[in-house]
């Protein structure tokens, strides 16, 4: 980048293009147009060689209708094509002369061969002019050019078909006498891959050897593809767990969901108070974030909203599409702001692990496969009671619903419909809701 130029670092535009085919077109110099761009000159002058548009000017003109070589007005050959029958005509209004003369040399235009590189802004009218072949910048063209080089830049594999042949070589009769990626890797540095990267030539079949012929790859299940991720990427904005850790807080509630198996699409809301250890849990129909805001609604309805702020105020979650209007949740029913949303990264929940290890006890009652199709919500009230009723080592001994009383009194606990259970019997198995039926 030129000293004199502050940069953008940024691709060239169709709209950039267009005025570097308007400068050429009117004679400015390569710094005069890498100045109103905001380029190097090196920038515009690569553009231009790159993306020029060539073509023969087949038809010649009044002064040269076929031949190119620059010698063509003062030589006086005759018959170097060497044809048995000898022809009187001078070879240079032949049309074969460029093709069989030795000493032919093309007649070239320094506008070509150095800046501007293009015809354009030439003041010689191109019907007059003797160069057969031209070139032209022209902003559409070089923009499609350069669309498709970008395209092609990105897809394929980054070697040539030599190359390719020349590590199946090595590759694919070591993967069959069952060694790992990882082991033809560590032993032929001359491959100048990845494993990861010999992994995904042996998925594309690329090699002889495929990826069935790993050792292990038979016993391993398709990877799962989380498809109810946000898409919307800007309700992020201000709410990651970056700008999380910066309140220092040291109680907050965290949220999940609890899926059902494939029979059913209901699913589980749960909230988790770190300071108690109190678990929550609603059942909803739809796993929707119309769903999860009935349910605020419904809890800031029976708590209140002074006290709906004490309990959630501050709530973390994961990215789950369910999640994704974080400023209707935030927002009470009376328009006032009840809570702020903040996201965990992607593929960490261990950054609300409070919740994660209390989704273990609630899978102790209702385990992986099980239908929440008849679930109803006395039945998870009934499961959170037990939770919340069994002593926690990290509370000293005490239990999360004797915490949650000291802490927000009985009314509080009233309002969310939690009771205690006796010691002797609580019941953390499926036998509960069998039981309760």
């Amino acid at each position: 980048m030129s000293k004199y130029i502050p940069g953008n670092q940024k691709h060239l535009t169709l709209e950039d293009r267009k005025y570097i085919e308007k400068s050429l077109n009117e004679g400015l110099a390569f710094k005069e147009i890498a100045k109103y761009l905001c380029k190097d000159p090196t920038t515009i002058s690569k553009e231009i060689k790159l993306h020029r548009a060539s073509y023969l000017y087949r038809k010649g003109t009044f002064y040269n209708a076929h031949n190119f070589c620059i010698h063509r007005y003062k030589c006086k050959k005759t018959n170097v094509c060497d044809k048995i029958v000898l022809c009187g005509i001078k070879c240079t209004s032949c049309t074969t002369c460029n093709q069989h003369c030795p000493d032919f040399v093309r007649e070239r235009c320094d506008r070509l061969d150095k800046a501007p590189y293009v015809c354009n802004g030439c003041s010689r009218m191109v019907s007059k002019c003797t160069i057969p072949c031209k070139y032209r910048y022209d902003a559409v063209y070089a923009d499609r050019m350069y669309r498709e080089k970008l395209v092609d830049s990105r897809s394929g594999i980054n070697m040539t078909k030599y190359e390719r042949h020349e590590k199946d070589d090595i590759i694919s009769p070591l993967v069959w006498q069952g060694q790992s990626p990882y082991q033809i890797i560590t032993n032929h540095p001359e491959l100048d891959m990845s494993v990861r990267t010999l992994y995904t030539y042996l998925n594309q079949g690329l090699f002889r050897a495929k990826d069935i012929d790993l050792k292990r790859k038979v016993k391993f299940k398709p990877r799962k593809v989380h498809k109810t991720q946000i898409k919307d990427r800007s309700v992020f904005l201000g709410r990651t767990y970056a700008d999380f850790q910066t309140l220092h807080l040291d109680h907050f509630a965290e949220m999940d969901t609890v899926h059902s198996s494939r029979e059913s699409r209901r699913v589980i809301l749960t909230l988790f108070l770190t300071r108690e250890k109190l678990l929550l849990a609603f059942i909803m129909n739809r796993c929707t974030k119309g769903a999860v805001k009935l349910i605020f609604n419904k809890l800031e309805h029976q708590l209140g909203t002074y006290n709906f702020l004490a309990l959630f105020s501050t709530i973390l979650t994961d990215r789950g599409n369910e999640f994704g209007d974080p400023e209707a949740l935030e927002t009470g029913t009376d328009g006032i702001r009840r809570s702020d949303i903040y996201y965990c990264d992607p593929m960490r929940s261990g950054q609300k692990g409070g919740i994660e290890q209390a989704h273990t006890m609630l899978r102790m009652v209702l385990p992986k496969g099980t239908s929440f199709e008849f679930l109803t919500q006395w039945d998870l009230r009934t499961i959170v009671d037990h939770i919340n009723s069994t002593p926690r080592e990290i509370l000293a001994g005490r239990t999360p619903y004797d915490i949650a009383l000291e802490n927000y009194g009985p009314e509080v606990l009233k309002a969310l419909q939690l009771r205690p259970i006796a010691p002797d019997e609580v019941n953390l198995t499926p036998k509960l809701i069998r039981f309760t039926h």
